[in-house]
């Protein structure tokens, strides 16, 4: 998973794509022109080489963006397969909340993983992914025929147009409630995945992830109460067998990577007994937008 990824000479976003994305400078809405989007204003957005669109300019500039390396270890640990059982998950909720022919964003895509499978499991729709990092839009612009990217701070009000989206997908990404609340048609759904206390809990103290907060999703129904209403919770939980590679990369995609150095991290794997049986453990939530 995924199954359909875009081939390597497609470069164009699509048209259905300007239905959905707006100037990010004005309330304008975006044509297609000599290889960039452009506004009735004249503000101009380049489409990169490798297929995505960059509405990122000035004093929008994101924070901090997922590095290369983050960007690789990300996408190696997916092709491996190691979190499919979360992309069929939320495959088979995508088609029980949305049309077949749906619009679905992905807000924070990363690599486009998750939006591909989603993309896969409704033959019709149409997929954005909006992040902050130019090396995982590289990939998300690729992950399939029906996908698009576009680098974007989802901290920031989106340049998407209000009431567009059918399905929004948060997975491990930052919540921006209001402009969930904005972007989805008053049918949609948001599906948000957070880890559980007991996710990768055999090698938190092994090889210094982080510990997951208990209270979680309980701070999450909070942020999103005012805008939405939680419909229900799917628990997903199974073990992995993960080799050192494995384990070596998923620290690195992880915001652990901030707090263990590279020479530290080769020292610790080193250590551990392959392969690791670890713990994969997630709750996959599904909110209504209340009324506006």
């Amino acid at each position: 998973m995924p199954t359909t990824p875009a081939g390597p000479g497609r470069h164009r976003p699509s048209d259905r794509l300007l239905t959905v994305l707006t100037c990010p400078l004005c309330p304008s809405g975006l044509e297609r022109a000599d290889g960039a989007l452009r506004c009735g204003r004249r503000h101009t957005f380049d489409i990169a080489r490798h297929g995505y669109v960059s509405l990122l300019t000035g004093h929008r500039r994101a924070a901090s963006a997922d590095s290369a390396d983050m960007v690789r270890c990300r996408g190696a640990f997916l092709r491996a397969g190691h979190y499919d059982p979360l992309a069929r998950t939320l495959a088979r909720l995508a088609t029980e909340l949305a049309p077949p022919d749906a619009v679905v964003l992905d807000a924070g895509a990363g690599t486009g993983h998750y939006l591909a499978s989603v993309l896969d499991a409704l033959p019709g729709a149409m997929g954005l992914g909006l992040d902050s990092s130019a090396h995982a839009l590289r990939a998300a612009a690729r992950a399939h025929a029906r996908g698009e990217a576009a680098g974007w701070d989802v901290w920031q009000p989106w340049p998407v147009r209000s009431g567009s989206a059918h399905l929004l997908l948060n997975v491990f990404a930052p919540r921006n409630g209001p402009e969930f609340h904005r972007v989805l048609r008053p049918d949609g759904a948001l599906l948000v995945v957070t880890p559980s206390d007991r996710h990768l809990r055999e090698l938190r103290r092994s090889v210094g992830l982080l510990d997951v907060d208990p209270r979680k999703e309980e701070r999450l129904r909070r942020t999103l109460a005012d805008r939405f209403r939680h419909e229900r919770a799917e628990p997903l939980e199974y073990t992995m067998s993960l080799t050192a590679e494995d384990v070596a990369g998923l620290v690195t995609m992880s915001p652990a990577a901030h707090h263990v150095g590279d020479a530290e991290l080769r020292h610790r794997v080193g250590e551990l007994a392959v392969p690791v049986r670890v713990t994969a453990s997630f709750v996959v939530s599904v909110y209504r937008p209340r009324e506006r």
